[in-house]
């Protein structure tokens, strides 16, 4: 659905009236980014136009889809909204909106959008068919259905729309007529994967195994590089008994898709089978890896090390397994075994008769529970052997049912997954689904080089650092930069002849501030940080409103301080990283605490950590004591008291540099994180769409992932 946006855009409007030939420009450079799906640049581009000329409809509307494009479906609903306050006539934008309310599970007023759309343009095949899709999703289906029956009537040789219906009847358990519909759009359709894909589901529901695989067959014929059909495949090919067949769809998926966690699972079980253990230990050592918490994966694991003689790592496993599932009878039984071979016969007996007696008192609650139900039943007498009743599907498991029980049953994807994938597609270019650490931006400094990045292309500005450039002080332009570029060989070399060259100079004039400032950029640059630090303090004892000297002292101590923590205990490694991660999935930070088997030396190291705090937090101070505009100093102190666990000041802080420059994208973005910390997921996830919208890519990754539970 979001796909047809596309299409539309290049049909809409001449922009021939503007009265300025570059917003004009900037426009039209901005839909062609977005046509070759490069969403998050189209976005800087829109937000030029916006800017320069607020009154604007259209640019809203098409930073609204380029937002759709990467899953920030409040940003796009709102600049919808945006759009339509000024023109209420743009039927793309109501089509839009729909699919950013849709998208965010607002039903209702997803189908009001499309409505409204459909006044405009009753036969519009795209807004009909999003708005039956919607019907299904809320489970009106005699709803969907009448849209459908408007549908086949305008547009009754589209495929799509036969498939779409086919997906409904499917989820209403309708097999009949999904398969009807589903031959029809591949009878007017033979070359679309989806609708072969699709029918194979249900076949293979329907225990038509033979049908499922010649779909599946054809599917991949048609689209060798979706994974999901090799892995349906495989389940296919490993319930007829080809075991060989399946492990080659699983070796498809992983050359596709290396951290395919499906494939890699069952490709660990079918080795396992086949009795090729030691290839089956790499492939649960690969999921395990990616995902820490995949117990049942430890289980498999820790088998298999019992199985090729390693006891020791055995017991490590049951050990992680037993800790998450502690009523895991098989577990005590298989550690026990594993004890016993490290001749440990104590650890072995206790782990044995502990199974022993939860054993027994599950077979006694059993023989009582089945004895209530013929009391009370009459006639029925049947008993339940296990909790996990069996079910066609016995051999297989939801990738999200964490059952330790089902170990040893293949992965398939979640049916909840299933339905959505029947009705959304994939789209190429999405910068959201890209693995990235959720670390706050780093803190800003003034220095001569800095990383191009190409999403954002922004000068960062501040009038008194413009004004000392202006005065030609240094051997380069200052720069305000959290992106800091190496130096080269050349550069290296021509920093440190700079050094000898102040350093002469400084011996002619003493008291001259300009040159120590300048000396200890140059010592910073080739990352001498004692030096650094001693020539911004001269030139700061020289000059005492010295307001750059002290911003960057502040940086280079806390870079300093960072750099010392690293180099002591693995515990403290990450306690003052200039990117400092937050977890928060459940609304916390993660806490970094000092571990140490010395108190004394702890609580030294605490003290010192403590000191240095307030020596950085001192020349923020005076930073902004002395130049209040400078909102580099209200981020950097912010992302201070982030580390410092301190996330109501670094609001505030970041509150005051937003309020001086409302479009700087770091502050959301940080400040984003730390509501999150505390919980407060709304005004998070407003802060980072804010952050995507301004150019930090890495914003619309974290809103998926909280948005996607």
């Amino acid at each position: 659905m979001k796909k047809a946006i596309l299409f539309i855009l290049f049909q809409i409007y001449s922009f021939s009236l503007f009265a300025q030939i570059n917003t004009d420009r900037v426009l039209a450079i901005g839909r062609n980014a977005l046509y070759f799906e490069d969403y998050v640049l189209s976005i800087q581009y829109f937000n030029q136009v916006i800017k320069s000329k607020p009154w604007l409809a259209e640019p809203y509307f098409y930073r609204a889809v380029a937002k759709i494009n990467l899953d920030d479906y409040k940003g796009a609903e709102e600049d919808c909204s945006l759009c339509l306050g000024h023109n209420p006539f743009l039927v793309q934008a109501y089509y839009a909106r729909g699919i950013a309310r849709q998208s965010q599970e607002k039903y209702k007023e997803a189908i009001a959008d499309y409505d409204k759309g459909l006044e405009f343009r009753p036969e519009d095949q795209q807004m009909l068919s999003n708005k039956a899709v919607a019907c299904i999703q809320s489970k009106d289906y005699r709803g969907a259905e009448k849209v459908f029956d408007v549908i086949m009537k305008l547009y009754s040789k589209d495929s799509k729309n036969y498939m779409t219906r086919g997906a409904m009847y499917a989820e209403e358990g309708d097999t009949i007529k999904a398969l009807a519909d589903y031959s029809k759009a591949i009878t007017l359709d033979p070359y679309y994967a989806p609708t072969y894909g699709n029918r194979a589901l249900l076949l293979y529901d329907k225990h038509d195994l033979k049908g499922a695989l010649a779909d599946l067959n054809e599917a991949i014929r048609l689209n060798t590089r979706e994974s999901g059909y090799f892995i349906n495949r495989g389940l296919v090919r490993y319930q007829m008994n080809d075991l060989r067949g399946a492990m080659e769809d699983y070796d498809q998926v992983i050359n596709i898709d290396s951290h395919n966690q499906i494939a890699r699972f069952n490709r660990a079980l079918l080795r396992s089978q086949v009795g090729d253990d030691n290839r089956a230990i790499e492939d649960f050592d690969v999921v395990i890896e990616q995902e820490p918490d995949n117990y049942i994966a430890y289980y498999n694991r820790a088998l298999l090390r019992f199985g090729t003689g390693n006891y020791k790592g055995s017991i490590g496993d049951f050990d992680k397994v037993l800790a998450q599932y502690p009523n895991f009878i098989s577990g005590y039984y298989s550690r026990s075994e594993a004890k016993r071979k490290m001749h440990d016969n104590v650890g072995a007996d206790r782990d044995y008769w502990k199974a022993f007696e939860m054993e027994q008192k599950l077979r006694k609650g059993k023989t009582l529970s089945s004895a209530n139900a013929t009391a009370s039943a009459g006639k029925n007498t049947t008993t339940v052997d296990s909790p996990d009743v069996a079910s066609s599907d016995s051999n297989t498991r939801e990738k999200s049912d964490k059952s330790i029980e089902k170990f040893n049953r293949l992965v398939v994807y979640d049916k909840d997954e299933e339905r959505k994938s029947k009705y959304q597609n994939e789209f190429r270019g999405r910068v959201q689904d890209r693995n990235v650490r959720v670390d706050l931006e780093s803190q800003f400094i003034l220095t001569y080089y800095e990383k191009i990045d190409p999403i954002k292309e922004l000068v960062y500005y501040d009038k008194s650092v413009e004004d000392y450039n202006a005065r030609m002080l240094l051997s380069h332009k200052l720069r305000i930069t959290n992106q800091e570029a190496a130096l080269t060989e050349d550069q290296v070399s021509q920093h440190f002849t700079s050094i000898n060259e102040l350093s002469a100079k400084i011996d002619k004039q003493p008291n001259n501030a300009d040159f120590y400032f300048a000396r200890g950029l140059d010592y910073m640059l080739v990352q001498d940080f004692t030096e650094a630090i001693k020539d911004y303090s001269k030139a700061i004892e020289i000059n005492p409103n010295f307001t750059m000297a002290y911003f960057n002292r502040a940086v280079v101590r806390y870079k300093q301080l960072d750099y010392n923590l690293s180099q002591t205990a693995a515990a403290d490694e990450n306690a003052m990283s200039a990117g400092m991660s937050l977890n928060f999935e459940k609304g916390t930070a993660i806490s970094n605490k000092a571990v140490s088997s010395d108190p004394i030396t702890a609580q030294l190291k605490d003290n010192k950590r403590a000191y240095e705090h307030e020596l950085i937090t001192h020349d923020y101070d005076m930073v902004i004591k002395l130049n209040s505009g400078f909102v580099y100093a209200y981020f950097n102190r912010a992302n201070l008291r982030c580390v410092q666990r301190d996330f109501r000041a670094a609001i505030s802080d970041y509150n005051e540099a937003i309020e001086r420059d409302p479009e700087f994208a770091e502050a959301y973005f940080n400040r984003g994180l730390a509501y999150l910390s505390q919980g407060d997921a709304n005004k998070g996830i407003a802060d980072l769409s804010k952050a995507g919208e301004l150019g930090i890519v890495n914003a619309y990754s974290i809103i998926k992932r909280m948005t996607s539970n």
